[in-house]
């Protein structure tokens, strides 16, 4: 009895300690999505990678992340470098001065998709939220190479700039969804990621490094 009782206030403080940490990440969710949001302007893109009138731009980051590539046979005999798999990254946001984790972007199977749509076996191009676990499944619409002409890609050699749009929406496991109603994702301002140059040998894989702008998009109700 005594040695229960003894234990109580250990047993608050680990309750208290994740209720900190609960609202602490909640409080954090709330004021990255505003701090973007509040954002002067979105960038301006091109027609080929702008999401139809009705959806609005709430949420960016900046992503740090690879792309992969295989070296493969060609019809002519010689072998080149292959993409393999999607990107894989992790976006951040500037919070008060920091950079902020926001939310992972990686390859999996669409667990929840919308009506009419065929889930791939290899998976698709996956962004998770950090904060939420609320999550986006999405397929590319258009893409655009980086030109110098074009303000938001102007990294010329990089990995295209690309109009995704959502295939599948999931709220995270205790209701978050600041993922859960995104439309369509840009990804804008490419450095870096493109094929290999250099010479290969047919089974040889090597990663990529790239950066870039995510864009999240919802409709406008």
């Amino acid at each position: 009895m005594n040695r229960q009782f003894g234990n109580q206030p250990r047993t608050i403080a680990q309750v208290r300690g994740l209720f900190a940490i609960a609202l602490l990440l909640g409080c954090a969710l709330s004021t990255v999505t505003r701090a973007t949001a509040q954002q002067a302007t979105f960038p301006t893109t091109p027609s080929d990678i702008t999401p139809p009138q009705g959806n609005v731009a709430f949420l960016e980051g900046h992503a740090f992340g690879s792309q992969g590539y295989t070296c493969l046979p060609t019809s002519t005999g010689g072998t080149a470098w292959n993409p393999t798999a999607r990107p894989e990254a992790t976006l951040f946001t500037d919070l008060f001065g920091q950079q902020f984790q926001i939310i992972t972007h990686f390859q999996s199977i669409n667990a929840n998709p919308k009506p009419n749509v065929q889930v791939p076996l290899s998976g698709n191009a996956t962004w998770q939220s950090s904060l939420d676990s609320s999550r986006v499944w999405a397929v590319k619409v258009k893409g655009i190479d980086p030109s110098p002409d074009t303000e938001s890609c102007p990294n010329t050699g990089s990995i295209q700039c690309l109009l995704l749009q959502s295939v599948g929406n999931l709220k995270g496991p205790t209701g978050g969804n600041l993922l859960a109603k995104t439309t369509f994702v840009q990804r804008l301002n490419t450095r870096g990621g493109a094929a290999p140059t250099t010479a290969c040998s047919v089974g040889q894989t090597q990663l990529q490094p790239y950066t870039a702008d995510y864009v999240f998009f919802q409709g406008n109700e």
